[in-house]
């Protein structure tokens, strides 16, 4: 399951997948708990950093992208996947 998150509300995140055809979930995060709780938060920005975790079947993170280059990025996951 892919899953994606932003500060932004419930309906900011409806309307961006409706603009785009973005093809998965997204979680709003306004009040930034989970965003605190991933360490994604940037201090001088009003935006989460951009990261990945790859989530294992027990729940646990079994990998952190913190560079992600949105061409590249599914080939990255991909290959640590198999």
């Amino acid at each position: 399951m892919i899953l994606g998150a932003s500060f932004d509300t419930p309906e900011d995140n409806r309307a961006f997948q409706e603009k785009f055809s973005f093809p998965f979930d997204l979680l709003s995060d306004p009040d930034q708990v989970a965003g605190a709780a991933y360490g994604v938060i940037q201090a001088d920005k009003p935006y989460p950093a951009r990261f990945s975790f790859l989530i294992d079947p027990d729940g646990k993170i079994a990998k952190v992208y913190d560079t992600v280059v949105p061409a590249e990025h599914p080939d990255q996951v991909l290959a640590d996947l198999g």
